[in-house]
């Protein structure tokens, strides 16, 4: 059965990728299985310079999920063109850039570097990133700031633009609306939620940052439920994130009206997650006779 997906103008050979910050920039897997197998891999946040990040403590673990404050650490935009996509090419790896800044500005300098590359097959616009002191989430709060930014966007580049959400908007259905009438050609959802925890021994947050982004399987109902209510209120893709562990968790997802997802803090326990969720897909469509393209919104259907 055939496990092509299609986002907008481009084609996924199935809908599995990797959440960005989960899985590095991808050459860190391929000692466990074939990255090149996935849809795509969503690389680590890239700014316009390098960027160190927070300082430690920055991962904390908590019962069923993560809290992270990594502060979006990474090689820029520069040294990833130059250094990191050849080799990811070389693999035969389909590359979504997520990428990530405090003016638009900024998001358009990164947005035009990257278009003088071959091999990345869309921009996902970090708007809702809630481990960083400035800009980051407050774009994804705002509608009229993110249709601005994703217009901005996609006007420096013929790169497909997908716009990354977060659930701490007032309204995730209007900020995805507005993405959706500015040009972009898909949304994906969630990103994480703030949250912290506190060393009793120490008096004191876990984290150097106080707070960071929890992520992990109790976060996959919250994001269920905004895929859902996204998918009846959008005509744009969704790509899901938000606890996806194993196949019956992917499929939840796809059946709320997703039509791919992304593996994120699975990752961090199994190396393989993504890997088995893929194959997971493919062995149930082949069992039930449907490509990976029927699977999408039977849940919605259901209701009508």
């Amino acid at each position: 059965m055939k496990q092509s997906i299609t986002i907008g103008s481009a084609e996924l050979s199935n809908p599995v990728l990797t959440a960005s910050g989960t899985f590095g920039y991808g050459l860190e897997f391929q000692e466990f299985f074939d990255v090149g197998r996935l849809g795509a891999i969503c690389t680590k946040g890239l700014s316009l310079e390098p960027r160190l990040g927070n300082r430690p403590t920055r991962i904390a673990e908590t019962p069923a999920g993560m809290l992270n404050a990594i502060g979006l650490a990474n090689v820029g935009v520069e040294a990833f063109c130059t250094e990191k996509l050849p080799k990811l090419q070389d693999q035969g790896v389909t590359v979504v850039a997520n990428i990530f800044a405090s003016t638009t500005k900024d998001f358009v300098a990164i947005a035009e570097r990257l278009a003088r590359e071959s091999g990345v097959l869309a921009l996902e616009l970090n708007v809702s990133c809630p481990n960083v002191s400035e800009g980051g989430i407050e774009f994804g709060k705002n509608p009229n700031m993110c249709a601005e930014l994703t217009a901005a966007t996609k006007a420096a580049t013929d790169t497909p633009i997908w716009v990354k959400m977060s659930p701490e908007a007032p309204s995730i259905i209007a900020v995805a609306q507005a993405c959706e009438d500015a040009g972009a050609e898909a949304i994906t959802a969630i990103n994480t939620i703030r949250g912290m925890r506190i060393d009793i021994a120490k008096r004191q947050p876990v984290l150097a940052r106080g707070m960071g982004g929890f992520s992990g399987p109790s976060l996959k109902p919250v994001a269920l439920r905004i895929v859902y209510e996204l998918a009846a209120s959008i005509g744009i893709p969704i790509i899901a994130i938000g606890g996806i562990s194993t196949t019956e968790d992917a499929l939840e997802f796809l059946f709320a009206g997703a039509s791919a997802i992304q593996v994120g803090t699975a990752s961090f326990i199994d190396p393989l997650a993504a890997h088995h969720v893929r194959v997971g897909i493919e062995n149930y469509c082949e069992a039930h006779q449907l490509n990976a393209s029927d699977l999408i919104g039977l849940a919605q259907a259901a209701k009508k």
